[in-house]
């Protein structure tokens, strides 16, 4: 369940280009380094796979595939610790480094080139406005225990450190640490 202003918001950070199922695998299995094994690897495919089964028309033809993603993404939560619903919307090269403990919003966006580390927490900050999740720009790098809260923006290739409870909107290129996290401008590459 998405809202409109969300779905705006998806088309700015996310990539708007067409790609075949087949292909955003390919280019993850790369980016991941080529290891098929890689539990991060395995996230981000069986929610791609979620994604295109949704394009599926009539509802049931599409069912059996619903009943694979569901199984899948039993799998990887429960074995991985990786909970990535197929109703995020994911930008491209999206790397998930280890496993355990992340937690992805269905309503949260992950531009493109974005890194999150174990035990992230992409969520909603009160139970008043359960589809309010973060937006992560392009180039993100999210330290590990980080948790970002709430309808924040998280500007161009900005830097969460690790543990970082990020409640406000973090300019490009800034790094956020500490809890509450505050701001350090300045380029970060």
């Amino acid at each position: 369940m998405t809202t409109p202003s969300h779905m705006l918001a998806v088309s700015k950070f996310v990539a708007a280009t067409p790609i075949s199922l087949a292909a955003q695998i390919r280019e993850d299995y790369r980016v991941h380094g080529r290891d098929w094994t890689r539990p991060g690897f395995h996230a981000v495919a069986v929610h791609r796979f979620g994604v295109w089964r949704m394009r599926i028309r009539p509802k049931w033809l599409r069912a059996p595939f619903s009943v694979l993603y569901r199984v899948l993404f039993r799998y990887v939560r429960n074995c991985y610790g990786i909970e990535l619903p197929y109703s995020a919307s994911l930008g491209r090269r999206v790397i998930i480094e280890h496993q355990s403990g992340i937690v992805i919003h269905g309503s949260a966006i992950i531009g493109d080139d974005c890194i999150l580390r174990q035990g992230v927490t992409l969520g909603n900050r009160t139970l008043e406005k359960p589809f309010e999740a973060p937006t992560l720009a392009a180039g993100v790098n999210v330290g590990a225990g980080a948790k970002i809260l709430g309808a924040v923006r998280i500007g161009e290739h900005a830097v969460i450190g690790a543990n970082a409870v990020v409640l406000r909107d973090v300019p490009p290129y800034a790094l956020a640490v500490g809890v509450p996290a505050r701001i350090i401008a300045g380029d970060t590459t």
